[in-house]
């Protein structure tokens, strides 16, 4: 089947979710005929609790621009797009440096991802690059040609007082440390980033076309070992968001209006340095955010880069719930900053505000057929379609996720599952915006267990 048809389908398929949720909830009528008498709910429920119900319904239309985005994405751009094909040679291209920022924790999975991505590089015949592990303990990684270990002094210090990542990432742009020429290109990776040679051969086109200054991509979670099924399947959204939103802000838009992510980054090295990571503490735990916020109000542009990259979910229900505070809680600074003028916080802001609602709206789930509402026709029906997107998002996600298992009894069971993790995911999501705001605001930057098979040498950044 041609990528076209299959983007057709898949088309298809969203708007049947969309279509399925609407009957469900009876936004749309498949049979006329005697109605059900009208519900009076102020009668039936009382004033009080008829008011709270309706505020809880209707706070589900706030991420109504989000999900408009997502649907943007997934229609306008092909789902299914051509395995990349480099489009020029390798030979006279630009120094492209692999920057990987590490606690230390779990030097031997550095170590080991290391080796993997440098085999994958030579392999596609790339040989102008290096991998720079930026690391606050020195973990051992053998020097050669390809690697290069920098050591964050203890007593280094950037001039606004930058921590956490954030810090490791400026002390590589300070003169005397910073190799690069500002013609050079910088593939920012977490520990556990596994490049591919689609996302390889993406990076590189990227660079070559020279179009943008930034650029980033899809990221899955679902490949080779799985840890944990509940937290894999639940992130399994966010690869539905990475081919919604990301694509239509990346392509469309060129700029990092609802999201930016920590990895898969390509980045000029020349602008990265005019832009800098010494952001204060108000930059110090969404970091990625913050920067990009930036990049934009200096007036950079954006572009999607083809290709996906692999890295693991978190390997507990708990860390999940720990990295979803971090993140509300970073991006809440950033929101907060007053570096960033709001002009360019509008996205982070209304995504910030569907996601602080979770709490309330998730409930809906439960009150929705328990208190059933009279409602405005258009109003349950633009609520029914944001459902149905969103059933479709995690069921799509999952489904890229699990792309290299194609039996088709196994993606129905993909499915059925994602049916059923679905509330599990937006109650841990929940619960993780409730944490965040009520622990310390101080709490530190938590590092999440990335390696099963080795201990942690530290816990906590």
């Amino acid at each position: 089947m041609s990528q076209r048809l299959k983007h057709f389908f898949t088309i298809i398929v969203l708007v049947i979710c969309m279509l399925v949720m609407c009957v469900l909830t009876g936004a749309l009528r498949v049979r006329s005929g005697s109605s059900t008498p009208e519900l009076d709910p102020f009668k039936e429920y009382g004033y009080f609790i008829t008011s709270i119900l309706y505020i809880l319904r209707l706070l589900t239309l706030i991420p109504l621009p989000l999900t408009v985005c997502n649907i943007l994405g997934i229609v306008c751009f092909n789902c299914y797009p051509s395995t990349p094909v480099l489009r020029t040679s390798l030979l006279f291209g630009p120094f492209v440096c692999f920057r990987v920022v590490t606690k230390g924790t779990y030097p031997e999975l550095v170590k080991r991802n290391i080796q993997r991505n440098i085999e994958s590089c030579m392999k596609l015949g790339l040989t102008n690059f290096v991998f720079e592990v930026v690391t606050d303990s020195a973990i051992g990684v053998s020097k050669s040609a390809q690697v290069r270990e920098l050591v964050v002094p203890d007593k280094y210090r950037t001039k606004n007082g930058t921590l956490y990542k954030a810090r490791a990432l400026q002390y590589c742009l300070e003169e005397g440390v910073n190799i690069l020429s500002d013609n050079d290109w910088i593939i920012h990776l977490d520990e556990e980033t596994l490049i591919t040679e689609s996302s390889l051969i993406g990076v590189i086109n990227f660079i070559n076309d020279g179009q943008y200054e930034f650029g980033q991509g899809v990221i899955t979670y679902a490949n080779e070992e799985i840890v944990s099924w509940i937290t894999t399947l639940a992130d399994s959204i966010r690869v539905g968001i990475d081919y919604g939103i990301l694509r239509f802000t990346m392509k469309f838009l060129h700029r990092p209006v609802f999201s930016w992510k920590g990895s898969f980054i390509v980045a000029n090295a020349g602008a990265e340095r005019k832009i800098t990571y010494d952001f204060g503490q108000e930059g110090s735990i969404a970091e990625d955010c913050f920067f990009a916020l930036t990049a934009w109000k200096e007036g950079y542009k954006f572009g999607f880069v083809e290709g996906e990259m692999w890295e693991k979910s978190t390997f507990s229900v708990m860390d999940y719930i720990r990295q979803r505070k971090r993140w509300v809680q970073g991006i809440s600074k950033v929101i907060s900053s007053k570096s960033i003028p709001f002009q360019y916080k509008g996205g982070i802001n209304l995504m910030m505000i569907a996601w602080v609602v979770l709490p309330f709206t998730v409930p809906n789930v439960v009150l929705a057929p328990l208190f059933p509402l009279p409602l405005f026709g258009f109003i349950n029906l633009i609520l029914s379609l944001m459902g149905g997107a969103m059933i479709f998002l995690f069921t799509f996600g999952a489904l890229k996720s699990f792309s290299h298992r194609r039996h088709i009894l196994f993606n129905f069971a993909l499915c059925v599952m994602i049916l059923c993790i679905m509330p599990v995911a937006m109650i841990m999501e929940a619960t993780g915006i409730v944490l965040a705001f009520m622990s310390s605001k101080n709490s530190g930057f938590h590092v999440v267990k990335k390696d099963i098979h080795e201990t942690p040498l530290l816990s906590h950044v």
